[in-house]
């Protein structure tokens, strides 16, 4: 039996030693054998696997119904702007990218973190005097989910806890749970226009929460937080001593009658690590795109959160190069008018499918200020014949081929949420064949009451 030692790297003065024994069998060496095993096939889905969920998924895939044959699908499910083709990106946008293709420069690896010139490039977009940011300041990733993913794989360990909305979006849930973090769900308000219930959300901070979720403007509220109310969230921050992760993918995308304020403009000491991307305000999802910008200006985050970011970023070897070497021209040459056609075609499906669902009776649909989402109430005790809003929505696309999302999906029962990204005369006869499917199954009080007593 020969020995053979391998180093493998380590910390320290000491690195640690692997011992490797190997059968000398003539010409060849060949592993020896393990004395009293019978090699198996034992190959097994790992705990992280086990532990990942989608709620969406899992909501829509068990739906298992079939729409109406007589009537066209409308989808107001999917927060894809590009379904439908009325929302096409700006051609200075595609332009960009065709000339990086053509030149042949962005084929190979990138730096993981980014390029740097489009570090730069994002930094100096961003840079503001209330938020200032420079290119260390900027992690590319594949995507905004991405920029999340890794915002919580730095900031918190298993056994650890997030703070999340409720209602907000699912892939919080489903990346803390596959990594071994705790979610605890902090109350939105739909009477106050989602504001976030504050009492309950400092009533959740303890030893072991590592972070606080803010998504503004929301997914799937369609809310913006005014200024004072930011302030607000940051005061609790700044008391707890809780890091601040800003999903901001909608930044900017707000209706008229309204301001965004990145949350990080505000901060005078709490940390914020903030996600955004191209996705939604240059309607590329596809092109996977997206940043961290990392805001510490008392330097709470230190070296430890950069180089924590730097590390998992090497997972994946950075994002898209091509999409990387489009950068810096489609953030400063995308003309003012597209953002503004954009928001204009937002806002009139925002106000027209608003002003129809709230003349349904039985429903209460909450105003949206920006993004592409509206979220309805249900009142169930006018609909007794469904359990909740998970079969309200099935029988919606039963009978009217109108899907809809259970609001379940965001850890919210009984509301329902509506992409308003389709084309105009898709809402509207979305929203007329609801109200037919409202007025068939309604029930005032007394109708309410004897299909109880029936049941």
């Amino acid at each position: 039996m020969d020995s053979y030692l391998i180093q493998v790297n380590g910390h320290g003065d000491h690195a640690p030693m692997l011992d490797v024994h190997l059968k000398n069998t003539g010409n060849t060496i060949s592993p020896g054998k393990v004395k009293g095993r019978k090699p198996r096939w034992a190959v097994r889905a790992s705990e992280m696997s086990k532990k990942t969920f989608n709620p969406v998924r899992a909501i829509v895939d068990s739906m298992k119904v079939e729409p109406n044959p007589k009537k066209a699908m409308i989808s107001l499910s999917l927060g894809d702007p590009t379904v439908f083709g009325n929302l096409p990106t700006n051609d200075e946008v595609t332009q960009a990218v065709k000339e990086v293709l053509d030149s042949g420069q962005y084929n190979g690896y990138a730096p993981s973190v980014g390029y740097q010139s489009c570090r730069e490039a994002v930094a100096a977009y961003y840079n503001c005097p209330e938020a200032p940011l420079k290119a260390q300041d900027v992690i590319l990733t594949s995507g905004c989910s991405q920029a999340i993913e890794l915002a919580l794989a730095v900031l918190a360990n298993p056994g650890q806890n997030i703070l999340v909305p409720r209602p907000g979006f699912s892939l919080y849930k489903t990346l803390a749970l596959s990594m071994g973090i705790e979610v605890k769900l902090y109350n939105l308000l739909p009477e106050k226009a989602w504001e976030i219930d504050l009492e309950h959300l400092e009533s959740l901070v303890d030893e072991k929460t590592a972070c606080l979720i803010v998504n503004n403007p929301s997914n799937p509220c369609g809310s913006v937080f005014s200024k004072s109310h930011l302030q607000e969230i940051l005061a609790v921050a700044s008391r707890q001593c809780v890091p601040i992760l800003a999903d901001e993918i909608y930044g900017d995308m707000v209706f008229a009658d309204c301001k965004y304020e990145p949350i990080a403009t505000l901060s005078t000491n709490v940390p914020i690590l903030s996600c955004g991307g191209l996705a939604k305000r240059w309607l590329v999802p596809g092109w996977r795109m997206g940043w961290i910008l990392i805001h510490d200006r008392r330097d709470i985050f230190g070296n430890e959160i950069r180089d924590g970011l730097l590390r998992l970023s090497q997972r994946i070897l950075g994002p898209c190069t091509i999409v990387q070497g489009a950068l810096e021209r489609i953030l400063n040459r995308t003309p003012p008018e597209f953002y503004h056609n954009t928001l204009s075609i937002l806002k009139s499906n925002a106000d027209l499918c608003y002003a129809a669902l709230s003349a349904i009776p039985g429903l209460q649909p909450v105003r949206p200020a920006g993004a592409m989402y509206l979220m309805v109430e249900i009142e169930m005790e006018h609909f007794p014949e469904f359990e909740n809003d998970v079969e309200f929505t099935e029988r919606l696309i039963s009978e009217q081929s109108v899907f809809c999302l259970p609001a379940t999906c965001f850890e919210y029962p009984n509301f329902f949420r509506v992409v308003i990204t389709v084309p105009e005369e898709m809402i509207l006869e979305a929203c007329s064949r609801i109200q037919e499917f409202c007025e068939m199954h309604y029930q005032g009080a007394e109708g309410a009451q004897d299909l109880e007593c029936d049941k």
